[in-house]
């Protein structure tokens, strides 16, 4: 909540922006589809994805009170729902097409817990985007967890790769980079993106 009253919403929504914006415009969303932001903030990606003629339903999920506070108030469309949660005991029947998660997965320790229940949560063929400034081959981010002085699972990216393959995706990953940033690893390393798709 100190976030959302410090205006980090804001500072991520243009913080992530660029790479969130280059990696959603590489998928096709061809088909109707039902949609998921793990750690939504402010609802910015919700908003994004529920403006999409095939998006039946975009759902926002965060600890955050203020955070959905704020995601609510911004609401564009009756498509958008919100729910302050934990991914971990939200009690939600559906399933998903399509679960996004931008720098939230490693803030549950470890990591595993969570992303089986990310793939019971995606219906059989869907998929799992999952975006990190925060893993070891990026060097630069790697003080994170001293200065944030909260527990932070940092993994490297083939450790990413292997705990997705071992809870049962398909898996891949691409970097994507803000070449324009006055930040040097988001030019150089940039935000992973590991991609899991459960398997028919």
């Amino acid at each position: 909540d100190s976030w959302a009253k410090a205006g980090r919403a804001e500072e991520m929504e243009e913080g992530h922006g660029v790479t969130v914006g280059k990696f959603l415009s590489s998928i096709s969303f061809d088909k109707p589809f039902s949609f998921l932001d793990i750690g939504c903030g402010n609802g910015w990606v919700v908003r994004k994805i529920a403006q999409l003629p095939k998006c039946k339903k975009a759902v926002g999920i965060d600890k955050s009170k203020n955070m959905i506070k704020r995601a609510i108030s911004k609401q564009a469309s009756k498509k958008e729902k919100y729910a302050c949660t934990d991914l971990e005991s939200w009690n939600y029947a559906g399933k998903f097409d399509i679960i996004f998660s931008m720098e939230s997965l490693y803030y549950s320790v470890p990591m595993e817990p969570a992303l089986n229940k990310v793939f019971k949560m995606l219906k059989t063929s869907g998929s799992f985007y999952c975006g990190t400034d925060f893993y070891s081959d990026n060097h630069l981010t790697k003080r994170w967890k001293k200065v944030m002085k909260i527990p932070m699972d940092l993994r490297s990216k083939t450790e990413w790769k292997k705990m997705f393959k071992e809870v049962g995706f398909k898996t891949t990953t691409k970097q994507v980079r803000d070449t324009k940033h006055r930040a040097k690893w988001k030019r150089e390393f940039g935000t992973l993106f590991i991609i899991g798709e459960k398997a028919c």
